[in-house]
């Protein structure tokens, strides 16, 4: 084993910032989410609207990306892409689908599973009309996902598309919102000793959710 690996294999932390009981946590998974995403921007940690979107293709291996939040409620988990990219094509075939949010700095993590559809036109014309001007030219000029010669591509694309459209881009037909509709959460609080505080939230018989504790 190299020196490197031996170093790697030797990292550890012991967490012992909080705890996450029954007594303490929100009966409503979305109340519980929101308390700890409110948590995570007023500590000001990197990026607290980063999570990560797992989707199965038709190949049935699993693909991750870092995708941003972009709205909530009790309907699901909102965020914005390119329809035609790998997560989209993905989706279009298989719209199961899993988030996880990590705030290192808190030791915590939030998963979701659920299905994903895609928000309305309304909705996903009124989220691409409230960015930067030069994030709806870059909704046009990146083919995301597929391989392209150099940057120069992206370059051109967004000096043609800025030239079209001036300051009034409409957005993309292959660009907007999907939900997530929760079927499932988990919420993990790291503890010390590696017996984390881990609940789970599903939704029962009569779509009522119920809350266990999972062992770490």
């Amino acid at each position: 084993m190299s020196k490197t690996s031996q170093s790697i294999a030797d990292l550890r932390k012991s967490y012992e910032r909080a705890e996450l009981s029954e007594d303490a946590s929100d009966a409503d998974p979305l109340r519980q989410f929101e308390r700890w995403l409110q948590e995570a921007i007023a500590s000001e940690v990197p990026e607290p609207n980063a999570m990560t979107l797992a989707t199965v293709g038709s190949d049935l291996r699993p693909s991750t990306r870092i995708v941003l939040i972009k709205g909530y409620d009790a309907q699901g988990i909102v965020w914005y892409t390119n329809y035609d990219s790998r997560k989209g094509q993905e989706l279009a075939g298989n719209p199961f689908a899993a988030l996880q949010f990590h705030w290192v700095e808190l030791e915590r993590v939030v998963r979701i599973e659920g299905v994903v559809e895609r928000v309305s036109a309304e909705e996903s014309d009124a989220y691409f009309h409230s960015r930067p001007l030069d994030s709806r030219i870059g909704a046009w000029a990146s083919p995301q996902s597929e391989v392209i010669p150099g940057r120069s591509v992206l370059v051109a694309n967004a000096a043609r598309y800025g030239a079209q459209f001036l300051l009034k881009p409409p957005r993309p037909p292959h660009w907007g919102g999907y939900r997530l509709r929760p079927e499932q959460w988990q919420f993990w609080q790291g503890r010390k000793s590696r017996l984390h505080d881990r609940l789970r939230y599903r939704l029962d018989d009569d779509g009522a959710w119920l809350r266990e504790r999972l062992a770490p």
